[in-house]
């Protein structure tokens, strides 16, 4: 079977279980079982293709008309620029996360050597993106999921991050910091009510509960995290969080109730707030 034909029986497969991107998809998994970039699909299209490797990647597709997220099936994803390794038992790298990295990012700038911790790290994307951004900052991550904790030491060694890796419950490690320690807080914490998870599309309800449930209101999560952790902050330090839409106002507020000022909220592409940051003076 050449490129090409495998690439439109892929295509098949996707396009009869309704698939929303079967073009895009088969691309994806033909790149994983084959190695090839998307210009070498066209300029080696009648290349021969492994028996095996057609069959794999087969069985990839059938996986991906089940329901099952892309980004599990072929168990990588790129995130600015860096791939990192995902599956079952962890959050999928998400475009909406790069508008809470790309704030810490400018809130670090003007800082030498900065101190962060990222809680609920995840798969580790935002800590390693600051790691890698700024090699002279001091990161540290901190995930409690055993799976999730894996992923994010693999891809800590996949891009050669140096993060600090603290396999805890956030609650559980925040005395390990001294007062007045952090530069930067940085969290996409879980932040969807818990009663709205069951009416999520498909492909969501892959993905971990433990990271998605915010709590009956969605803010569990940020009210631990500033009740617990805002006393670790310098002097001038900020938190940065990711934020669900419609949730700045109420975030907002939590911050300045525990002293923060300078709240500012950070726009993605659509015009929607999706990071709220707050300096502790």
């Amino acid at each position: 079977m050449t490129v090409l034909a495998l690439g439109n029986a892929l295509k098949n497969i996707l396009v009869r279980a309704g698939v929303d991107n079967p073009d895009g998809d088969a691309q994806d998994i033909i790149k994983a079982v084959t190695g090839f970039s998307r210009v070498e699909m066209i300029t080696r299209s009648n290349d021969e293709i492994d028996d095996r490797i057609s069959d794999n990647a087969k069985e990839l597709a059938r996986r991906r008309a089940s329901g099952e997220p892309i980004q599990y099936v072929i168990g990588s994803w790129s995130f600015m620029g860096r791939d990192y390794l995902v599956g079952e038992g962890v959050l999928i790298p998400r475009d909406d996360t790069e508008v809470v990295t790309r704030a810490a990012m400018e809130l670090i700038r003007p800082l030498p050597c900065p101190n962060i911790i990222d809680l609920c790290a995840g798969s580790g994307i935002i800590g390693v993106t600051l790691n890698m951004e700024r090699p002279d900052a001091k990161v540290a991550a901190v995930e409690k999921s055993d799976v999730a904790f894996d992923y994010l030491r693999r891809n800590c060694e996949l891009n050669q991050a140096q993060v600090t890796l603290i396999h805890s419950d956030l609650c559980d490690c925040a005395e390990d910091f001294a007062d007045g320690s952090l530069d930067l807080i940085v969290s996409n914490p879980p932040y969807i009510r818990s009663h709205e998870i069951a009416g999520l599309q498909s492909e969501v309800q892959y993905e971990p509960r433990l990271a998605l449930d915010g709590g009956e209101d969605g803010y569990d999560f940020y009210k631990l995290i500033i009740r617990l952790w805002s006393k670790k902050l310098k002097q001038g330090g900020t938190i940065a969080f990711e934020i669900g839409e419609g949730q700045f106002d109420t975030i907002a507020e939590m911050l300045r109730h525990a002293g923060f000022s300078d709240i500012r909220g950070y726009l993605d592409i659509q015009g929607i707030t999706r990071a709220i940051s707050a300096f502790l003076w």
